[in-house]
């Protein structure tokens, strides 16, 4: 292996070959790769709250559902305790787009939910509409 010879402050040292042209490349290795694992943990955080606020939606879609399919209760009720549970989970414009329809699934009549709300993608702020879900309820009777 070939050596390379430099001289500091009076003296002389021997190291391996290009080892002068590496002295002082720490500081910004260790910027490089620190700004790349925070790139990669703030990515994983978000994708986490993506999944955070799609359960969170789908839990109260399907809350509202069973709640709008008591025998007392209209679909109103069910949209508006929908619009509630996700208002008091993340915040009020995730609960925009509520609708509830009757559709039948094999034959069963059932109360559907749907919401419709944005997509995280900077902390909760994104696109709106491009995230639905879906809860469902079987109707009396």
């Amino acid at each position: 292996m070939e050596r390379a010879t430099w001289i500091t402050h009076d003296r002389v040292s021997v190291g391996p070959a290009g080892a002068a042209k590496e002295r002082g490349s720490a500081v910004v290795d260790f910027v490089l790769v620190g700004a790349l694992l925070t790139m990669f943990f703030m990515s994983i955080v978000q994708l986490m709250l993506v999944l955070h606020v799609r359960n969170t939606l789908i839990d109260a879609a399907a809350s509202g559902a069973r709640y709008g399919a008591l025998s007392d209760r209209t679909f109103m009720d069910a949209r508006a305790r929908t619009a509630e549970l996700i208002g008091g989970a993340l915040n009020h414009d995730f609960a925009r787009d509520v609708t509830s329809t009757e559709v039948s699934i094999d034959g069963i009549r059932t109360l559907e939910v749907t919401v419709k709300a944005p997509l995280p993608v900077v902390g909760l702020i994104g696109p709106g509409g491009m995230l639905e879900v879906k809860g469902h309820a079987d109707l009396p009777g």
